[in-house]
């Protein structure tokens, strides 16, 4: 799957020293809002999601999976998209180990089915054995290709 970040060009490094999350989620649309897999709006809605329901997108520590719900009118196509955040984006600071991420997988599908297969295929790549660590170390697209070599993904 990290295969697939690349070929579709949906790898992105970021360089803010931002530790913002509305700022980090907004950054982590990037990739698929210059490619109109989404718009401004399903950015919004990730959003106001996280505001009303807290920082249900940080599914792992260091790992978050943005996303809003399947019917969505900003989004127009499929795709998962891979942000490195150059820091720590802290979600909740009472609980900042367990609600802090780097690595953001960003989730965009057009219906229910979709949206359950981008969750799964994400989650079988996340159960890859020293996968997560691996990618934290990481601080170019070039780095990432080479951990995609190192677990032949």
């Amino acid at each position: 799957m990290l295969r697939y970040f690349l070929e579709n060009d949906l790898v992105y490094y970021s360089e803010s020293d931002s530790t913002d999350w509305k700022e980090a989620i907004q950054e982590s649309c990037t990739q698929l809002l210059q490619k109109q897999i989404i718009d401004q709006t399903y950015v919004d809605e990730i959003i106001h999601c996280v505001n009303e329901h807290g920082p249900y997108i940080v599914i792992v520590p260091g790992v978050a999976m943005p996303h809003s719900s399947e019917d969505s009118q900003g989004v127009f196509g499929t795709a998962i998209s891979f942000t490195k955040m150059k820091q720590p984006i802290i979600f909740d600071s009472e609980q900042q180990e367990e609600k802090s991420a780097s690595l953001f997988f960003t989730l965009a599908a057009k219906n229910a089915e979709e949206h359950m297969q981008n969750i799964q295929n994400l989650s079988e790549l996340l159960m890859t054995d020293g996968l997560i660590d691996d990618l934290l170390q990481t601080q170019s697209i070039e780095e990432f290709k080479t951990v995609g070599k190192e677990y032949n993904l």
